[in-house]
């Protein structure tokens, strides 16, 4: 399963961007996988920062973006989304969307096996 990331850039303190994850594969629907947020920096290394269930209606968020970002799903574009509002300097990082089997724990950062590309999101302050 290839993950394409598209979003992602500049943005300033309280501004907005929106992560999108499309995947590419025929065989692949997002009915079958739990979707995944990382982000990764140099000082905390790979973090979840949202993940919805294979159902999707189950999501799970961070502490520190609970309130600002929310993780969507389109199914039939086979997209998932991360909308970032109210961004911090603390956002910045270079984010990643992920793919594991339904039959995981959605909100376990463990066992995620496919990934996109990652995008880099840099918030000034």
């Amino acid at each position: 399963v290839q993950l394409v990331q598209s979003g992602g850039g500049l943005a300033q303190a309280g501004g907005s961007l929106r992560l999108s994850c499309v995947a590419s594969a025929r065989t692949f629907t997002l009915t079958n996988y739990n979707m995944g947020w990382f982000r990764e920096t140099p000082g905390k290394g790979r973090e979840l920062v949202a993940a919805i269930k294979w159902n999707g209606d189950t999501t799970v968020l961070l502490d520190a973006v609970k309130g600002r970002f929310t993780i969507s799903r389109d199914s039939d574009k086979n997209t998932v989304y991360l909308q970032m509002n109210s961004l911090q300097p603390e956002d910045t990082a270079v984010y990643y969307c992920a793919a594991k089997r339904w039959t995981e724990d959605y909100d376990s950062p463990t066992l995620f096996d496919n990934w996109g590309q990652g995008t880099q999101v840099t918030v000034s302050s």
